[in-house]
């Protein structure tokens, strides 16, 4: 029997400083209110790798870490309780986590590492219950394979500043799409937020949409 619509929660929290998940979020018509660190968080250190973890374990660790850090943020800010979902992409080659480039020089490098190969762009999603319940994490698996670009096309993206804070130094919404030959799985995972995942861990939520 279907839920009764007045058990539904009107919005969600979205953990995430993203436009592009906004934009996707916004596509599947979800109404979402923003729920970012705070200055005195450190969130990059969640993001911090683990020798010897493999890439899929370690996106959805750093997911989930990030779910537990929003609700603690949505507790002691005295938010209105409603769900948190939470996404980290990661992009993974030769058993290498291709996170941020630091700088176009380090942009450059993850760029000429995917140059002419297939890679696998990873993103976790998790959501964090109104009542404080993490519901199973889901994960995304796309592969990617780059064109064999010249570095001098490299450089040249790299220098118009689209690859920094993004995974693997690139967006395939933006200029990047250029180099991409074939895509093997979800456009909006590759984006950073996977719809039909994402719309199945809301339902489960009971968001509204």
């Amino acid at each position: 029997m279907p839920t009764p619509t007045a058990s539904l929660h009107p919005f969600v929290y979205l953990a995430s400083q993203s436009p592009r998940r906004q934009e996707l979020l916004q596509q599947l018509g979800v109404r979402f209110e923003l729920l970012l660190p705070r200055p005195d968080e450190d969130a990059e250190a969640l993001e911090a790798e683990r020798a010897g973890e493999h890439a899929r374990d370690y996106v959805r660790r750093v997911c989930i870490a990030k779910a537990h850090a929003a609700r603690a943020r949505l507790v002691a800010g005295g938010h209105a309780v409603r769900p948190i979902l939470v996404a980290d992409t990661t992009v993974t080659i030769d058993d290498a986590i291709l996170g941020k480039p630091i700088d176009a020089d380090d942009a450059v490098a993850m760029l000429t590492r995917l140059a002419g190969r297939t890679h696998e762009v990873l993103t976790a999603l998790a959501v964090i219950d109104a009542d404080g319940t993490l519901l199973p994490a889901a994960l995304s698996v796309s592969k990617v394979r780059f064109a064999a670009v010249h570095a001098d096309a490299l450089r040249r993206y790299a220098a118009s500043g689209e690859p920094l804070g993004k995974a693997g130094a690139y967006g395939v919404q933006g200029r990047a799409a250029e180099f991409i030959e074939h895509i093997d799985g979800s456009y909006s995972g590759i984006m950073g937020l996977p719809l039909f995942e994402t719309a199945a861990l809301l339902r489960a939520a009971r968001i509204d949409f």
